[in-house]
Order: structure tokens, then C-alpha cells, then sequence
């Protein structure tokens, strides 16, 4: 029998250890890959990627081959150690010899190329995956065998799947991954990616507009009003009703009014001729639903309605494409009628405030998952009506009634700090 000299065992013993490494730096890696960013490359047709995909296509069969070499080698690796340790310190040293060992492996072997791998999971999975190719294909034969076995084992308490799981990302988790791109991703085109996701959360009843701010033309109005509210409207749609906003007509398309009006005959009758038959839609829906709704319909502008068919608001396509890219104006008057800042954290704010808006605009952060208003919020939190001076906190702001008309409240000071709460 040919004995190798200790050079020789301390060279194999030293590749071993490094093959140990390679072993546990690929696991690490394979595993650590983004496979979202793994199917993208792969797409693109980068090849390191293509492979590392192939090999991931089946978990068992190449966590079977990587344990396969790293048992091998390190088994390997402790026969030489006891070899030399034998040869070196008798029989007294192999205890020695099996710790320092242990140290080596785990320290040189497991923890850095691990952490490594953990750390660069591409640069490490996409190189290491020609040889894990090479060796997949020459030791099939075995690895298929030791799945047989593995598998047949898990087959018993009902693990059958053996495929990478391709769950879908959560709305919540794709949240989460757009929040941590960072730089790679303007902030605006996050906030836009964040509009879309929230359109689910949120209904038609959130962005409409009350009916008690609806502006529209009463056909039983002079004509004359009638033709100059058409010339002086700034709204390119307007709802036409009889006598009130629970008798809608038809939608004005304020455009198609513009022959008759220069031709200077315009009549009531062409005016109702031109008049779109009115969109209802429920108060629940869900502002994604309602999107995919005005696509099909081919609409613009819906009647929201409550339970008995009542109309509650309006809303366009254009409030909801605000909830996705934001404003389409800066007009800086547009919450000034609900909202005047006082300085100091305080803030005065009309009773008949949209509480969705006002914390969009001003970051108030009050509830919206209850009523709408402001006035609605202080109604339900006080389960009365309140009179002038009743103050209470909710989360980190403080409500005072400033002013209240019969069965309402008018207007209140919102505080964003910490006070003393007053009852």
C-alpha cells in the first residue's frame, strides 16, 4: 500500500477544505436568490442566470448533490486529519486533532463562505452553478437514488411537492418591495405604483363628490340662467336634473352644445337631445373595480347611490386617476375652503371636510375607515352633538369645536400635538 507523504496530505486536506466551502457558499447562495430578479435575467437571456434557474427547477436534486460533495469532503477531510494526527501524536491526539478540525471547517468551511454567499448571492451562485452542472450530470445516478429515498420519506407524512414554490406576491409584500427600491425607483413613480395598489382599499364613496357640492344645471330654471351657466361652466361634464339632484336627467357633455350655442337658436329640446343617459353605480365599490367600470362603459362620470338608490356624491375618472398620479393642478386654493392653518400645529377645519383629502394634504393621519367628514368623524366619536368648547384626542391631535350650527358641527381647531384632554 503506497503511503502518501504528510505534504501530499496536508495539500489534499487543504483542497478539501476548500471544496467544503465551495459546497456550503453555493447552498447559501442558491437559496439567497431574489427569484424575481432570478426569472428576470433569465428572461434577458443571461446565462449564469439560465443555469441557476434549470438547477433550482428541482430543490431536491441539487440540495441532494451539494450535501452529497459536502459530506464526502469533509468526511474525507477527517480521515487525513487522523491519519496525521496518528502518525504525529498517536492515538491521544485524535480528540485533539477532531476539534481543531471541527474549528476549521466551521469557521474556514461554513461561517465566512456562507456569510459571503449570503452577502453576494449572484456572485457566488452564477459562477459556482458550471460546476454544479458538470457534477449534476456525473453523479445523476447516485443524487437520483438519494431522492428516491428522500423522497419517498417525506411522501409518507404527505410532502409530495417537490417543485420551488412560485408563490405570489402579496399586495402587502409587493408594498414592501417597492418601498425598499430605494433610489432604483424615482419617488414619484413609487407614489404612483402606491396609488395602484391602494385603488382596492379604498371606494367610490371615499373620493366623490357630496351631493351637497354637486354643481349642475336645473332644467327648470329661466333659460337664460341655463345658457350662461353652459358658457361660463368651468366643468367640461355637467349633471342636469329637474327641480333637484334626486331627478337627474342625463350628463351634459358641455362640448357638444358648442354648434348650438354659436348658432344663436339654442333651445331647450336640443339641449335634451344631447343629453348622455346617467351612470349609477353602487356606494362599495371599489376604486379599481370602478376603473376597469368607466373602461367598459365607456364613461367618464358615475352617480354614486346608497343602499335604497338615493344619490349620495359623484365621482369622475379623473378623481380616480388623481388617487394613482396625484393632482393633475397645484391649485393652492383647493383645500383652502376646509383647511386654514393657525401656526403652532393648529389648524382649523370646516365641518364638511373630506377627512381622505385633508390627510392626503396636510398628513393629519385621522381615521378613514368610518365616516367621511370631518363633521360625520365627531358625530360617531362623541355619539352626540357637541357644543361649542367640547374638545378630545384621537391618536396625537386634538379636537375642539369651534363653531356648530343646528345638528352639525361647522368647523373645529385640530392641534397636532400632545394635550390635556378636555371633557
Amino acid at each position: 500500500m503506497i503511503e502518501l507523504s504528510t505534504l501530499v496530505l496536508t495539500i489534499i486536506l487543504a483542497c478539501l477544505i476548500v471544496a467544503s466551502a465551495y459546497f456550503s457558499s453555493s447552498e447559501t447562495a442558491m437559496m439567497s436568490l431574489n427569484r424575481y430578479r432570478l426569472k428576470h435575467l433569465s428572461d434577458r437571456k443571461y446565462k449564469g442566470a439560465q443555469r441557476v434557474q434549470n438547477l433550482l427547477a428541482r430543490p431536491d436534486r441539487l440540495i441532494g448533490l451539494i450535501l452529497l460533495g459536502n459530506n464526502f469532503v469533509n468526511i474525507l477531510a477527517a480521515m487525513i486529519v487522523t491519519i496525521l494526527a496518528e502518525r504525529y501524536l498517536g492515538m491521544h491526539g485524535l480528540l485533539i486533532s477532531s476539534l481543531m478540525l471541527t474549528a476549521i471547517i466551521l469557521v474556514f468551511a461554513e461561517v465566512i463562505p456562507k456569510t459571503v454567499a449570503a452577502i453576494y448571492p449572484e456572485r457566488v451562485a452564477f459562477p459556482s452553478s458550471v460546476l454544479l452542472r458538470m457534477l449534476m450530470f456525473i453523479f445523476y445516478p447516485l443524487v437520483w437514488v438519494l431522492n428516491k429515498i428522500s423522497n419517498g420519506i417525506l411522501a409518507i407524512f404527505g410532502l409530495t411537492n417537490i417543485k420551488r414554490s412560485e408563490d405570489p406576491l402579496s399586495r402587502e409584500e409587493l408594498r414592501t418591495i417597492v418601498k425598499e427600491t430605494g433610489g432604483v425607483i424615482p419617488h414619484r413613480h413609487r407614489q404612483m405604483l402606491f396609488g395602484i395598489l391602494d385603488l382596492e382599499n379604498a371606494s367610490v364613496e371615499d373620493i366623490m363628490i357630496p351631493r351637497t357640492e354637486m354643481h349642475g344645471i336645473n332644467l327648470e330654471d329661466e333659460w337664460s340662467d341655463i345658457r350662461e351657466q353652459i358658457m361660463n361652466s368651468r366643468h367640461t361634464y355637467l349633471p342636469c336634473y329637474s327641480g333637484s339632484l334626486a331627478e337627474i336627467n342625463g350628463i351634459l357633455h358641455v362640448r357638444k352644445t358648442t354648434k348650438y350655442l354659436g348658432s344663436g337658436n339654442f333651445t331647450l329640446e336640443q339641449l335634451t337631445s344631447v343629453l348622455a343617459p346617467p351612470y349609477f353605480i353602487p356606494n362599495q365599490t371599489d376604486l379599481y373595480s370602478q376603473l376597469l367600470h368607466f373602461q367598459t362603459e365607456k364613461e367618464h362620470i358615475a352617480f354614486v347611490v346608497d343602499e335604497y338608490g338615493d344619490i349620495e356624491g359623484l365621482v369622475t375618472l379623473d378623481d380616480i386617476l388623481e388617487e394613482i398620479i396625484g393632482e393633475f393642478t397645484t391649485d393652492p386654493q383647493k383645500h383652502e375652503k376646509d383647511v386654514t392653518p393657525l401656526g403652532n400645529g393648529m389648524f382649523m377645519v370646516d365641518g364638511s371636510a373630506n377627512i381622505r383629502e385633508i390627510n392626503r394634504a396636510y398628513h393629519f393621519e385621522l381615521p378613514e375607515d368610518g365616516p367621511k367628514t370631518l363633521n360625520g368623524f365627531i358625530l360617531e366619536t362623541l355619539e352626540d352633538i357637541p357644543t361649542i368648547g367640547t374638545a378630545f384626542r384621537t391618536g396625537s391631535i386634538t379636537i375642539e369645536i369651534l363653531q356648530t350650527r343646528e345638528r352639525s358641527v361647522k368647523s373645529a381647531r385640530l392641534t397636532l400635538k400632545k394635550a390635556k384632554t378636555v371633557t
